[in-house]
């Protein structure tokens, strides 16, 4: 279901019309008609706030549409651009292949859904360190992968501390631990402690979904609580992993 037929689904179950909806979102008739018939395209969800205005109006629940259109949209971007690989594909099957068995799966709908995102990166820096081959992990060479091969055994992380054990070829075992910046917030971001308040957006929320959201990182953006309940939403969405 698409963002039209959402809003048209709802238009219908409340009795309502398009105006009552252009009112209620403040914009204008035609806008809302031509969303609805799709010929103007769902706008993106961090560009406009009008989801939360139509999330209000039509009774849904907060932050459903943003997480309808977000979907839509990645969904037209992949039927025209196609599936998109990895920036690092033998990088990311090494690590894959380094996993303990137990959490291979977890790992790898971790780092699919997001071209290298944090726990990607923070592994390969950390294997690439214990193998003593430096920290770069965006110029790794062939040659540096075959020695990252011969060196590591395995690696396993907590998702709840995000702390990583790593075991070298000759047995050795490496341990690397990270502590929260503010407990009371989660993760430091004032969204995720918003977002933790919020019993609406995070009552659902086991405790594996709160520790890969408290796990994000962000270095020039604060994220909001929408931001969080999205990313919740997205982690759910089977269309967003592989089986």
């Amino acid at each position: 279901m698409d963002v039209a037929m959402m809003i048209r689904s709802r238009l219908a179950d409340l009795g309502l019309e398009q105006r009552d909806l252009a009112r209620a979102a403040q914009v204008t008739e035609s806008y809302v008609s031509q969303l609805l018939t799709r010929k103007k395209a769902p706008p993106a969800p961090e560009r406009t706030d009008i989801y939360d205005r139509m999330d209000r109006f039509l009774k849904l629940p907060h932050g459903e549409l943003a997480r309808v259109a977000e979907a839509h949209l990645k969904d037209e971007l992949k039927r025209r651009l196609g599936e998109i690989a990895p920036p690092f594909p033998e990088l990311r099957a090494l690590i894959l292949e380094k996993c303990v068995p137990a959490q291979v799966e977890q790992v790898r709908a971790i780092i699919e859904q997001q071209s290298f995102g944090d726990l990607e990166r923070l592994v390969a820096q950390k294997l690439l360190h214990v193998a003593g081959l430096g920290g770069d992990v965006l110029h790794v060479t062939p040659r540096q992968r075959v020695r990252l091969d011969a060196s590591v055994a395995s690696w396993e992380w907590n998702p709840a501390t995000f702390a990583l054990a790593v075991r070298l070829a000759g047995g050795e075992h490496k341990h690397f631990e990270y502590a929260e910046r503010d407990p009371a917030a989660g993760n430091g971001e004032k969204g995720m402690a918003e977002f933790l308040r919020d019993t609406a957006l995070s009552a659902s929320a086991t405790p594996a979904e709160l520790a890969f959201l408290k796990s994000l990182r962000f270095k020039d953006r604060r994220p909001t609580a929408l931001y969080y309940y999205r990313e919740l939403q997205n982690l759910r969405d089977p269309l967003h992993f592989r089986v």
